[in-house]
């Protein structure tokens, strides 16, 4: 394909594989050897970040950049960063609802599993359905967080776009 950028999906692949490798290894290693409350609560907090990711993906693909050049034009802070995210929506919105996002999803599944033995063997209870239990509200968590988020995304996307562009103004230099 003419349009395909193989050195972005190659970038990705790596980031990806990365990210995820650490996120698994973190996990993997100390939710069997912490509380199983703060296993819940580490296992709620990644479905959050994976929902609140998904929501910037969207946001900046459906957000226009009109605003954002009139509040460059007059060297709004965080503006310059705005444009930016929005000229790479696709390289954006794949990293955030597809890397981070997937793995957020893949990982919180993985913790889920581990807190879901753990509660059984603590409790001495059927393993199966505690697994069904845990897992279906960890998909459901998920699910409903980032339909919840669509409707906020698309409807609120230039706000979302600016708070994200003003975060990452912190760390880019000339904004």
């Amino acid at each position: 394909m003419k349009n395909t950028d193989y050195k972005w999906i190659i970038k990705i692949v790596i980031i990806a594989f990365l990210i995820s490798s650490i996120f698994t290894l973190i996990s993997e290693t100390a939710i069997p050897h912490i509380n199983i409350i703060f296993g819940i609560i580490v296992t709620i907090l990644i479905v959050f970040i994976g929902v609140l990711f998904d929501m910037i993906g969207v946001a900046v693909t459906t957000s226009s950049s009109v605003p954002f050049h009139s509040m460059a034009s007059k060297k709004v802070k965080g503006s310059k960063t705005s444009l930016w995210l929005i000229k790479n929506a696709d390289k954006v919105s794949s990293f955030c609802c597809d890397v981070v996002g997937d793995i957020c999803g893949i990982i919180s599944g993985s913790t889920g599993a581990t807190i879901a033995l753990a509660l059984s063997q603590k409790f001495h209870l059927n393993s199966l359905l505690i697994m069904i239990i845990v897992m279906s509200l960890i998909s459901a968590l998920t699910i409903g967080g980032k339909a919840f988020e669509k409707s906020i995304a698309i409807n609120k996307s230039e706000d979302i776009v600016k708070k994200v562009a003003d975060f990452l103004s912190i760390f880019i230099k000339n904004n």
